[in-house]
This record gives C-alpha cells, sequence and structure tokens, in this order.
C-alpha cells in the first residue's frame, strides 16, 4: 500500500462532515444495513439487543455509530501523518473478544459503513472516495484486530 494522501485524508474528513450533519438518520441506516447483512450481529449490541428492529431515537446507537466513523477517520489522520493507525483506547480490543466479534462481522460494518457514506455524500460519491474510506477502515480493523490478540 502506498502512502494516504492528503487528499485521500480530505475527502474522509469532508465526507465525515456531511454525515455528521444527518447523524441521526444515517445513523440508523448504518445499523439496518449490518442487520440486513447479518441479523445475528443484532446481539452484539447492547442497543439493538432488546429492540425490534434498529431504534430511531436511542442516544447509544446514535453515539455507538458516531465513534466508528470517528475512529475511521482519525485512522485516515494517523495514516497520512505517521504512516500507522494506532488505537488510542485500551479496551477496543477486549471489548471485541468480549463480544465475540470475528473477521466476518468487520467485513459487514465496512460494507455498512460505506453504503452508509455513499447515501450521506450523495452525488459527490466516487471511488477514490470509496477507496480513501475502505483504506482507512481496513487499517483500523486491522489495529483492533492486533489488539484482539
Amino acid at each position: 500500500m502506498g502512502a494516504f494522501t492528503e487528499s485521500q485524508e480530505a475527502l474522509v474528513t469532508s465526507s465525515y462532515e456531511t454525515f455528521k450533519q444527518n447523524a441521526s438518520d444515517l445513523s440508523v441506516l448504518f445499523y439496518t444495513f449490518i442487520l440486513e447483512k447479518a441479523p445475528g450481529a443484532k446481539n452484539l449490541f447492547s442497543f439493538l439487543k432488546d429492540s425490534d428492529g434498529v431504534p430511531k431515537d436511542n442516544p447509544n446507537l446514535k453515539a455507538h455509530a458516531a465513534k466508528v466513523f470517528e475512529l475511521v477517520v482519525d485512522s485516515a489522520v494517523q495514516l497520512r501523518t505517521k504512516g500507522a493507525v494506532v488505537i488510542a483506547d485500551a479496551n477496543l480490543g477486549p471489548v471485541h473478544v468480549q463480544k465475540g466479534v470475528t473477521d466476518a462481522h468487520f467485513v459487514v460494518v465496512k460494507e455498512a459503513l460505506l453504503k452508509t457514506v455513499k447515501e450521506a455524500t450523495g452525488a459527490k460519491w466516487s471511488d477514490e472516495l470509496s477507496n480513501a474510506w475502505e483504506v482507512a477502515y481496513d487499517e483500523l480493523a486491522a489495529a483492533i484486530k492486533k489488539a484482539m490478540g
């Protein structure tokens, strides 16, 4: 993989700003995409476990979605500035282990993330934008998996 460019970082950060403008609806969409692909993943999220479908106004759902997107954006920044992703939150690995997260879950979340960004950005969506998010997400996922042991 070549170096993560300033242009790639800018694509991720600017599209994240677009996501934040409609974060509530897009957070619901993000988890809807996850459950469409992997209905069993519902049990991995405390805020989805006892609900029928994806709850619309759950602050925990929105906070978790925001955290996922923020981590990917932070990864994009780290990739450009340091060339690698380092996870600041020491609990991230153990929490994913405790929940029973597998490689397949990371794939589903990546797909849902990209679909959500595509929805958020509309006409601005491009292969270059998709690729920037993919690289940042893949590096984040690799760092989390490493922290999982």
